[in-house]
């Protein structure tokens, strides 16, 4: 019997109109002896067996005609319970009816009480099955004991489903709340607890293996702080995504996903204007350079929400300029206003091309080599790129009036360590010097050039977490350079955001840059990154040192020795106040450099990079074969 009730899945319909019929049968039966006080031997007078008959053939009619048999029994909820009390309204309905027609067939007071008795038989058993079908799916083996933060709509919903999930083996065991009014109350035979007070009272308790955050808004450092505890008792962590991410607007199961690292070193979202950055992008050409990278993309697919006259999407890399296109046209009606145009920004002629044919009012540039490493083996690639090809798109820009160039650098350009860093530090220097000798020119129109400086940016292309997902899938080990190496982590949106927010504030020649908060040790993002798997470091993983690579930096810095900065309208958003260089100095170093790149020296490398130090005094090698020149 038992087995039996755990491999049924749905009760057939037959069964329930059957057992619905009896229930009738019953009910009128028990209405006639109440009625007549248990009196058995006053029933023949009042021909109960017609009167059973005719109630019993009335529900079986009501039923068809509400479907009340309808409703699969283990999901048993308020439209079923509505269901039922529609069709004993109607059996009641039609029995009154008989009796007007045959002269009171069955009396009016039965049947009343007929109505009442089948209202609540007919409720209790559905959910009596209910109940079975839960307990003897997962009482006997419930391996799975879930608790869920949040008792909210979110996770009553979380509950329902788990509860109708007949494949999972999954019981709910308690709430966590913050909520004093609800702590100590059960919903749904389930008892909620205090998040704060009572979290290893019922862990110790009830040896949950798995937490659901069903709290939308919960802080980033409630989350943190629910999750680091989880993990000192080796409880899984998922979490429900937000109303606006239901797909189709319901919510499903598989809906619910494992915790990120990327979603416990995110912050709170950073409000900005967007009434000001609508107006500013409304109506505009929009040119966006490295539009198939993680930056790139995410610029586009915020700056389409305001409504651009046209968004030209510029890249070399044609697959990933593919597939953003159709992103963008799969959820927005673009048409013609989404252009994809495959160039370098080094090649001169074809940036004048688009330039010419689209004449972008507001350039986002950010396309560049980043790779630290990589660019420490490949200066002339690095130089022609990230300093040959800002200076390209800046002076085609200017050509071409476009209003403003907002460049997207990085922290690394700060005291710069790397061939990378001195390469976007150059670009900052050239944009800039730029825009203040455009400010000496009588000029009505010149182009505004801003900068603004990021950190690290999470699960970019090539950025340190997608790597470890990777060895830690693989088996590991995880690599990590050094024990004390920190780094600064934000959002690719909250980046993009900036960027946005940049080109709004921006009056030319600003260098912005971004409260990123605390940084993070990488070993220590390593080790949770191993929690969250559900892995033990030094039994199922190891992490191993490998030691700094070519022109990595132990410590990112946001502004340099000789910096300070100036507070703007937005807290986390402040202006680098950086010296003042000559244009013309700056134009006969990058001029000086690109000779040195067309000369195509064998000492090339070392010449490039000896130029670069010339040109940044605060540019000095770290762990690469440049700290000779230094």
């Amino acid at each position: 019997m038992i087995s039996r009730i755990k491999t049924l899945n749905v009760l057939p319909r037959w069964i329930i109109v059957f057992i619905d019929l009896i229930v009738f049968s019953v009910s009128a039966l028990v209405a006639y002896l109440l009625r007549l006080n248990f009196l058995v031997d006053q029933l023949y007078e009042f021909d109960f067996l017609r009167g059973i008959l005719i109630f019993t053939i009335s529900g079986f009619i009501a039923s068809l005609i509400t479907r009340s048999f309808a409703g699969i029994i283990r999901y048993t909820g308020i439209q079923d319970t509505l269901r039922v009390l529609y069709a004993n309204l109607v059996t009641l309905l039609i029995v009154f009816a008989v009796n007007y027609l045959s002269e009171n067939s069955l009396p009016y007071s039965v049947a009343l009480i007929a109505f009442l008795v089948s209202l609540v038989i007919s409720i209790s058993y559905r959910l009596l099955v209910k109940e079975l079908f839960a307990f003897y799916r997962t009482a006997p083996r419930a391996q799975r004991k879930i608790l869920i933060m949040g008792a909210g709509r979110s996770g009553m919903m979380t509950k329902q489903l788990l509860d109708n999930d007949t494949k999972s083996n999954i019981k709910v065991v308690g709430f966590l709340e913050d909520n004093e009014r609800k702590i100590g109350n059960v919903i749904g035979g389930v008892r909620i607890y205090s998040a704060t007070e009572e979290f290893e009272k019922v862990v110790l308790k009830q040896s949950p293996t798995e937490l659901i955050i069903a709290v939308t808004n919960l802080s980033l450092e409630k989350k943190n702080d629910l999750v680091d505890r989880c993990l000192e008792f080796g409880i899984k962590v998922s979490a429900v995504p937000s109303t606006d991410k239901w797909i189709g607007g319901e919510f499903d199961i598989s809906q619910i996903k494992e915790v990120r690292i990327e979603d416990l070193l995110g912050r709170s979202a950073i409000v900005l204007n967007n009434e000001y950055v609508a107006r500013e992008v409304l109506n505009k050409s929009v040119l966006i350079t490295g539009a198939a990278g993680s930056i790139g993309s995410e610029i586009a697919r915020q700056v389409v929400r305001y409504n651009p006259s046209k968004i030209i999407l510029l890249d070399q890399w044609e697959t990933g300029l593919f597939e953003i296109e159709n992103e963008l046209r799969s959820i927005l009606k673009l048409e013609e206003r989404l252009v994809c145009f495959v160039a370098d920004v080094t090649n001169d002629q074809r940036v004048r091309a688009c330039f010419d044919i689209y004449k972008p009012d507001m350039v986002f540039h950010a396309a560049a080599y980043k790779h630290v490493p990589m660019m420490e083996t490949n200066v002339p690639e690095a130089i022609e790129c990230n300093v040959m090809g800002t200076k390209n798109l800046a002076d085609v820009s200017v050509e071409f009036n476009v209003q403003k160039f907002v460049m997207i650098s990085t922290d690394k350009a700060v005291n710069p360590t790397s061939v990378m860093g001195a390469t976007k530090r150059a670009a900052e220097i050239y944009v800039q010097s730029l825009n203040d000798f455009l400010g000496t020119l009588d000029k009505t129109t010149s182009t505004k050039f801003i900068t603004t400086r990021f950190g690290n940016v999470l699960g970019s292309n090539g950025s340190v977490i997608p790597i470890f997902k990777k060895q830690i899938q693989n088996g590991g080990p995880i690599t990590v350079t050094h024990p004390d190496i920190t780094r600064f982590f934000m959002t690719i949106p909250e980046a993009c955001s900036l960027v946005l927010e940049a080109a709004t504030m921006g009056n030319g020649g600003e260098i912005f840059v971004f409260d990123m908060g605390r940084s993070v040790k990488i070993v220590d993002l390593a080790k949770r990154m191993i929690q969250l798997s559900g892995l033990v470091e030094g039994k199922d993983i190891e992490i191993a040192f490998t030691g700094l690579r070519p022109g990595e930096k132990l410590f990112e810095e946001l502004l340099d020795n000789e910096e300070n900065n100036m507070s703007t309208h937005h807290p986390k958003i402040m202006i680098a106040k950086t010296r003042v260089i000559e244009f013309s100095d700056v134009k006969a170093n990058i001029d000086s450099i690109s000779e040195t790149l067309e000369g195509g020296s064998t000492e090339i490398e070392f010449d490039l990079v000896r130029q670069l130090k010339s040109f940044i005094a605060e540019y000095k090698s770290k762990a690469s074969q440049f700290e000779v020149l230094d």
